[in-house]
């Protein structure tokens, strides 16, 4: 009899406590889950690497983008910042914090610009998607949209197959958006002139994805804005960007002077033949190929 008392009152509190989980849950919910994969190989030197720190910072701070947050279900988002470079190489920068206002983002930008810059050699897209990946699971802050933004001045030239990971990261229902600056280094370095193609082809994937270049590192800020804007907003290639002060061209947009925003020229990212894809893999000075898969 004790017994059945015992069974009956855990029940009577596992429902009791139900529901504050429930509402705890909820008070941790986001509209996006965000991870900003960002390229410190060696080919970025330091005056770029604080460009694209000043970038972000510019863009979270920016008030489109702030209300672009407030208009959410929830009205805020959860970000974590992350540093790649060669196989194996990164570095977990910013743990997830949520951003819903001016000061949450002063905080998050803080924690940023705290930390020393630092490079390695190589570049490993693999590394950075399949370290992103992982970083989902352990974010206390739950969301439908999980996306991946990944920022480079190279192609994957170390490590293991860059579209086996893709395609994890797709099969897990996460998004990969890319951000391609077009540096005035190709050829050298595995770095390739049509970059922004070699994006569209072998990096981004899922629901709404795009690219968004960059021409340089210059024009760095002006590109993460449009782009921070549109993943939180969850505009995909073919939604009204033009209510965001979003030009809508093709998948692939163009920042910087003097040529402003332009069309892609590369009929591959609207559909057509491709040029890199599945030979998404290029060593260093060496002929596309495709590395080993690591499943």
């Amino acid at each position: 009899m004790k017994h059945s008392l015992a069974v009956v009152v855990a029940v009577l509190v596992a429902l009791a406590a139900g529901p504050v989980f429930a509402q705890a849950q909820n008070a941790k919910r986001v509209d996006l889950q965000l991870v900003i994969a960002v390229d410190v190989s060696q080919s970025v030197d330091r005056n770029e690497a604080t460009l694209q720190r000043d970038g972000y910072a510019k863009a979270l701070l920016d008030p489109n983008l702030l209300k672009a947050i407030k208009n959410g279900r929830n009205g805020r988002i959860a970000i974590t910042y992350l540093e790649w470079a060669g196989w194996g190489l990164f570095r977990h920068t910013v743990d997830w914090t949520v951003i819903d206002g001016e000061d949450s983002a002063r905080q998050f930008i803080a924690q940023m610009n705290s930390a020393s810059i630092v490079s390695g050699r190589g570049t490993s897209i693999a590394t950075a998607i399949d370290v992103a990946t992982s970083l989902f699971p352990i974010s206390p802050f739950p969301a439908e949209r999980r996306v991946i933004d990944i920022s480079g001045d190279g192609a994957n030239n170390q490590g293991l197959s860059v579209t086996a990971y893709k395609d994890m990261a797709l099969a897990q229902g996460i998004t990969i958006n890319g951000l391609p600056i077009l540096n005035d280094q190709g050829g050298v370095g595995g770095s390739i002139a049509d970059l922004d193609v070699y994006y569209s082809e072998c990096v981004i994937g899922g629901p709404g994805s795009f690219v968004i270049a960059a021409q340089n590192f210059e024009s760095f800020g002006q590109a993460i804005l449009r782009k921070l804007i549109l993943e939180v907003a969850g505009l995909g290639p073919l939604d009204d960007w033009e209510r965001f002060g979003v030009p809508r061209t093709t998948k692939v947009q163009y920042f910087g002077p003097p040529a402003g925003l332009q069309p892609a020229p590369y009929g591959g990212t609207a559909g057509g033949p491709k040029k890199y894809y599945p030979y998404c893999d290029i060593p260093m000075r060496g002929t596309p190929t495709i590395f080993p898969s690591p499943f």
